[in-house]
């Protein structure tokens, strides 16, 4: 009997120690049971959504503060161009219907918001009404002192800009905490 080796035979593939753990077609030995398949947990999707749907109430809002002014600008030329006629007074009144419309939309829009947003409107609203109403019966009494006459046209704009004012306010107060 000899001790040495026989030659590989030239066909064969070469074993050499490691080569079975670096082999990605065969599967090494483990001690280790078999995974059990689990699930991934599951995931919320997540739809984008479009500029119409994230923005609507401010687009429908806006476009029908677009046909109040057309309509009343219209209503003012034509009330300007027959200012004799009976039927002006019906002419005035139809820019009130877009009006009606934005206000519907805007309680709309209202109802749709959530509870820290509904509160800070809520709040927001309350400051421009009082605001509004300091500086209007303020000004009422310097009207009597000599000032001149203001204009009721102006305090929806006051009180817009009042609500606007109080908005950023309480919004930066509610991001703050």
């Amino acid at each position: 009997m000899s001790t040495v080796p026989v030659p590989p035979d030239p066909t064969q593939p070469v074993e050499t120690p490691f080569a079975d753990a670096a082999s990605p077609f065969k599967r090494t030995a483990t001690d280790l049971p078999a995974p059990a398949f689990i699930p991934p947990p599951s995931r919320q999707v997540v739809v984008p959504q479009s500029t119409w749907v994230t923005y609507r109430s401010q687009i429908n809002f806006g476009l029908a503060m677009v046909a109040f002014l057309m309509m009343l600008v219209g209503a003012a030329t034509v009330i300007e161009a027959n200012a004799g006629a009976d039927w002006v007074k019906y002419v005035a009144a139809v820019p009130a219907i877009p009006g009606v419309v934005a206000l519907y939309i805007f309680v709309r829009g209202l109802m749709g918001l959530d509870e820290i947003q509904a509160r800070i409107q809520l709040y927001s609203l309350g400051v421009a009404v009082g605001a509004t109403a300091i500086a209007t019966f303020g000004y009422g009494f310097l009207e009597g002192a000599g000032l001149p006459d203001l204009s009721p046209a102006t305090v929806l704009p006051l009180m817009a800009a009042c609500w606007g004012l109080a908005t950023v306010l309480f919004t930066w107060r509610y991001r703050r905490s």
